[in-house]
């Protein structure tokens, strides 16, 4: 089913539908503030192999983790650095996606993580009102593997069709440029991946962080292959 998030009652029953959707371990469709995003519910196994399956692609790619509130991170993280802490309290709801070390104690199976997950809150109210509904979520760019990334419901349709139970429309999005992903796993700050948030504004905020141009060594498995985390 595609719901029309445009107008208020298509709104709230495809919110609903979607909330329903998750908590049962299937697959939906959002708008997030770059493109359109599929995710599942990040701790219900077969809903993850559902969104690789979905997408096309194996368990070496894991999805980035979307949240909707900025205390969720502390839940999910080992041990929070300051800079990340700084950096989400700068840039969160946002396009920053944080590159973090994940508690071991977390009861999911992402994929092959090495014990690290990609973060992020979006800025958009249809996607935050679903994840404060049903907590952190898988959630990867609405697209198969070798696609252009959808910037609407519709066209993530097209492409994903049956395997997802919900779509929610919010009209196309605004602005598609990737999240900027940064790796805060290490003693300084490192920028894997290149988006909507310049070099400029992170160091106005954590003046030591690494450049993309400095990082020296190949961004980790998964840690900036989507961009709706995203």
């Amino acid at each position: 089913m595609l719901y029309d998030c445009r107008t208020t009652a298509d709104r709230d029953r495809g919110i609903a539908a979607a909330v329903e959707a998750v908590k049962n371990g299937e697959l939906v469709v959002m708008p997030t503030d770059t493109v359109y995003g599929v995710g599942a519910d990040a701790f219900t196994p077969h809903a993850i192999t559902s969104l690789h399956h979905a997408r096309g692609v194996t368990n070496k790619v894991p999805p980035p983790v979307l949240v909707g509130s900025r205390h969720t991170l502390d839940g999910l993280v080992y041990s929070l650095p300051k800079a990340a802490r700084e950096l989400a309290d700068a840039f969160w709801p946002g396009a920053l996606t944080l590159y973090v070390e994940h508690s071991p104690s977390l009861q999911w199976d992402l994929g092959d993580t090495g014990g690290r997950v990609a973060v992020r809150m979006p800025l958009h109210p249809v996607a935050l009102e679903v994840l404060r509904a049903v907590g952190p979520m898988a959630v990867t760019t609405a697209n198969k593997v070798g696609q252009p990334a959808p910037l609407t419901a519709e066209a993530a349709r097209e492409q994903l069709e049956y395997g997802v139970r919900c779509y929610l429309e919010a009209g196309e999005a605004h602005d598609p440029a990737p999240s900027t992903v940064v790796d805060v796993t290490g003693e300084v700050p490192q920028v894997l991946r290149a988006g909507a948030i310049p070099l400029g504004k992170l160091r106005d905020v954590v003046p030591d962080i690494i450049p993309l141009d400095e990082v020296g060594f190949s961004a980790p498995s998964g840690a900036g292959k989507s961009s709706a985390e995203d």
